[in-house]
């Protein structure tokens, strides 16, 4: 188990300056998806903003009709009192219906939009994280991840659609009603401006420091889930080392340092909303002190005061809005940044675009022919597939820290090579390298004399199949834990599951083929699973297996009857075998012995035996220990 401690990305303070304008623009192809919505949702803005601006000026009429005051409507103050009364109370009713009516369709619109962005995005994301190489895993936690899936895409939806949209359509409602104020009178209109300037500065600085906390918290957030990943899949460990208090209390270091930073975000954001309040007031009393100034110089009715003071709240309405949808976009900004992270993160392992593609169509495109002709032939047929080079391979996890030394060796097709060595040899290494899990630093790979970075990943991977030390099996049921997604018929399922001997042990599960297996399919055995890997390998037929201690779960019996399995599946087929146990590997045709990444020996059991190096003295020392 790791100990964490936090280690958040550093922050600058201007970089959000210089990068929100790019985070954004990278949520508008998501947005162009949705265009004819987000067309409607725009479309919506200036009637919404003409309905919530008319009302305050319809109140103010009503008062001025009523006191017969001059600045009342020519169409009203030739009507009597109560028709005119009438009049204003059903457009005022109207306003308010057609507001209300207006906000839910575009509320419903915003929160479509947003649901497809975060779809578009989420989508994008699980397709990129799953093409990236297996270098990135090894440095990368999964809780990382996950919180990056998860919530921070959540998140992103509302960036454009509630924010960027809510935002726009927060500025057209001041905006009309700046231009309705001054049209009625330019003082009152002119004071309630100037108190827009110390709010804006207020806002921007609060939001400053709302950003750099937000971020702050949502890498601990990462941290947190982390943690949380890892001790449930450590479970085990945790339990029989009695590490539970241990762990909860660095769970509970980190949940702290979490709290203290979301409250620091939260006290940002509700000074905003409480500086918005108090400005409000004031703009009310400074309309009140001014109008009632005005109204004594008879410069102002009573009228136009009262749609004046209506005026004040409504236009700190908007800007209300505009601090909380500006608190979800800069929280929409963190995670956006946090997602481009991962979305930008090089893929390392890519197909290349070449014309040898073609060509190489008739040896590797139809490799199920190719293999169906070859079973066709005589048992002791040579097969003239799967022959392996490695040429001056070098290979380095990290800088200069090379596991793998200059290696060059041939595997001729239909050839079974057994790799030895001490731990850290370099065996698994070689394996992840032919499978293209990661790229030589040095030298190249050759399968059947190309370049496998020449060949397209899909048919690399179909060209040869790998059975690991522990099979992992996926939440679902049994056939499609064997055919992976790939499409194969009943009787080919069937076929493969006979072929390797465990048809009766699916035979006696409970729904047999269609019983349900839970996530890593833990309700079967280490052993029962690893049956299954055997006859996802099978039904593939590749031209090259590798048996990564294939065998080292099951049990003496199951072990006998599926090495009988697995000689039939290995004639005609070139394999590669990973054993600690030396005496499961006695027939094979070469054995490579490996240290410290090179090849030091090669040859039969017995040859190696008779040299008396390093494979003679681990085949002593496991004779001594049985």
């Amino acid at each position: 188990m790791s100990i964490y401690q936090p280690s958040p990305k550093p922050y600058r303070q201007n970089r959000w300056r210089n990068n929100d304008w790019r985070l954004f623009l990278r949520l508008v192809p998501y947005a162009r998806r949705t265009s004819k919505l987000l067309f409607v949702a725009i479309l919506l803005l200036l009637p919404l903003a003409l309905a919530n601006a008319v009302q305050p000026l319809l109140i103010g009429q009503a008062v001025s009709l009523i006191r017969n005051e001059p600045s009342t409507y020519e169409f009203l103050r030739n009507r009597p009192l109560l028709q005119g009364l009438q009049i204003l109370e059903g457009l005022l009713l109207a306003m308010i219906v057609l507001r209300l009516i207006l906000t839910g369709v575009q509320g419903y619109i915003l929160q479509k939009i947003g649901q497809n962005i975060t779809a578009g995005i989420r989508q994008d994301l699980f397709h990129h994280v799953t093409s990236l190489a297996v270098r990135f895993f090894d440095r990368t936690p999964v809780g990382k991840l996950v919180t990056r899936l998860t919530s921070d895409v959540e998140v992103l939806g509302d960036v454009f659609s509630t924010g960027a949209i809510g935002i726009v359509a927060d500025v057209f409602s001041m905006l009309v009603i700046v231009g309705l104020m001054f049209s009625i009178q330019w003082q009152l209109a002119f004071l309630l401006l100037v108190m827009l300037i110390p709010i804006t500065w207020l806002t921007i600085s609060f939001q400053r420091r709302y950003r750099k906390a937000n971020y702050k918290s949502r890498e601990e957030l990462s941290m947190l889930n982390s943690q949380l990943q890892e001790n449930v899949l450590g479970i085990n460990v945790v339990q029989l080392f009695r590490r539970e208090r241990y762990n909860a209390n660095l769970f509970r270091a980190t949940n702290q340092r979490y709290n203290q930073l979301v409250d620091e975000t939260i006290f940002y954001d509700s000074a905003v909303s409480a500086t918005l309040e108090w400005i409000g007031l004031i703009a009310i009393a400074g309309v009140l002190g001014l109008g009632g100034w005005l109204l004594l110089g008879n410069n102002l009715t009573f009228g136009t005061l009262s749609a004046f003071i209506l005026y004040a709240q409504r236009l700190f309405d908007p800007l209300r809005d505009f601090a909380e949808k500006f608190t979800v976009i800069q929280s929409g900004f963190t995670a956006m940044e946090r997602v481009s992270d991962i979305l930008d993160e090089p893929i390392e392992i890519s197909d290349r675009i070449n014309p040898r593609i073609s060509v190489l169509d008739a040896q590797f495109g139809y490799i199920d022919e190719i293999i169906a002709n070859l079973e066709s032939q005589d048992t002791d047929t040579q097969p003239s597939l799967g022959e392996i080079r490695f040429e001056h391979v070098w290979f380095a996890y990290k800088d200069d820290d090379y596991v793998i030394r200059d290696l060059n060796f041939v595997i001729r097709p239909g050839e079974k090579i057994a790799l030895v060595g001490p731990t850290g040899a370099g065996k698994s290494s070689i394996i992840r390298l032919l499978c293209r899990l990661y790229e030589p630093t040095q030298g190249r790979i050759l399968v059947d004399g190309v370049d496998i970075r020449e060949l397209p990943q899909a048919e690399l991977r179909r060209y040869m199949a790998v059975i690991l030390q522990e099979g992992f099996l996926f939440a679902g049921d049994v056939k499609s834990n064997i055919t992976l997604g790939d499409y194969y018929t009943f009787e080919e399922i069937q076929a493969a599951a006979e072929k390797t001997n465990i048809a009766e042990f699916i035979e006696q599960l409970p729904a047999s083929y269609n019983t349900q297996l839970r996530e890593r399919g833990t309700n079967l055995s280490s052993g029962q699973k690893q049956l299954l890997a055997f006859a996802r390998a099978a039904i593939r037929n590749p031209q090259i297996l590798v048996l990564d201690e294939a065998t080292a779960s099951l049990d003496v019996g199951t072990e006998a009857l599926v090495q009988q399995a697995l000689n039939e599946l290995l004639k005609r087929r070139t394999a590669i075998i990973i054993a600690h146990r030396l005496s499961t590997i006695r027939n094979v045709d070469r054995i490579f012995v490996l240290k410290r990444g090179e090849l030091i020996e090669q040859g039969s059991h017995e040859e190696l035996l008779k040299s008396g190096g390093l494979y003679s003295t681990l085949h002593n020392l496991q004779m001594l220990g049985t």
